[in-house]
């Protein structure tokens, strides 16, 4: 290639590395703004989250098209590759990073109805701090190519799990002691539920970011806390569709 071919395809290179990293901006201030209207009952802030959902949505779409196209015009080998593929997994990450984000407002905004239950509210204001740390930390891997921060946020994907495990059965506990309970809690469990699929997309974009400097998979199963209840997905969604 020559040299103005070559700097238009490192442009087109870094400019998909850019819109993912700001992708991931978007949804890292989705997920902590899902938390927040949950905590502080904030009708407009859960309704501002679901809206700028589209945002997202839009830019997953752009990451794709360029890559695509850079795929089939520049046919990148080694590290370009790794790059431009990364690129579109980690989009598809923070794409359902922020449908997840939509879901906790959604109930956020049912919630605020309700009589507060603050306990619990705080319990899962402490997960979503949780979650929230680990995607800030592996977006921060990704944008400084650091392999050791990314390997960090892999290797304590249990602390997500014994977060839920542990929700779980509190829940539980209040919906027992108090059937009039059951409603709210329903919805808590479901955030719960989406808080610690989120923290897997963060795993997930671990794996990636790994992928992408090594050019090699990780290896060995990803730690797990043991298991606590069943997937949102077998169970029946009562009030919003996901």
């Amino acid at each position: 290639m020559n040299q103005h071919t070559v700097k238009a395809y490192g442009d087109e290179l870094n400019q998909i590395t850019a819109e993912v990293a700001r992708m991931g901006g978007l949804a890292e201030a989705q997920v902590s703004d899902a938390i927040d209207s949950v905590a502080r009952r904030d009708i407009a802030l859960a309704r501002a989250v679901v809206e700028r959902d589209l945002k997202l949505d839009a830019l997953h779409r752009d990451i794709e098209k360029k890559a695509i196209r850079l795929i089939a015009l520049r046919q990148p080998v080694a590290s370009d590759l790794r790059r431009t593929l990364g690129a579109m997994k980690m989009a598809s990450d923070l794409e359902r990073t922020g449908d997840l984000a939509k879901n906790i407002a959604k109930r956020a905004l049912i919630l605020a109805e309700s009589e507060p239950m603050q306990p619990l509210t705080r319990s899962i204001e402490r997960m979503g701090r949780l979650v929230s740390t680990r995607l800030r930390d592996v977006l921060d891997a990704y944008t400084a190519s650091e392999l050791d921060r990314a390997v960090a946020v892999w290797q304590t994907d249990d602390e997500v799990d014994e977060h839920y495990n542990s929700l779980f059965r509190e829940l539980l506990t209040y919906m027992m002691g108090d059937p009039r309970t059951i409603g709210a809690c329903t919805h808590l469990l479901f955030m719960a539920k989406n808080l610690e699929r989120i923290g897997d997309h963060a795993t997930n974009i671990a794996e990636t970011v790994h992928y992408e400097i090594t050019g090699d998979d990780m290896l060995g199963e990803r730690p797990r806390a043991h298991p606590g209840a069943e997937d949102e997905a077998s169970t029946p969604n009562l009030t919003t569709s996901h």
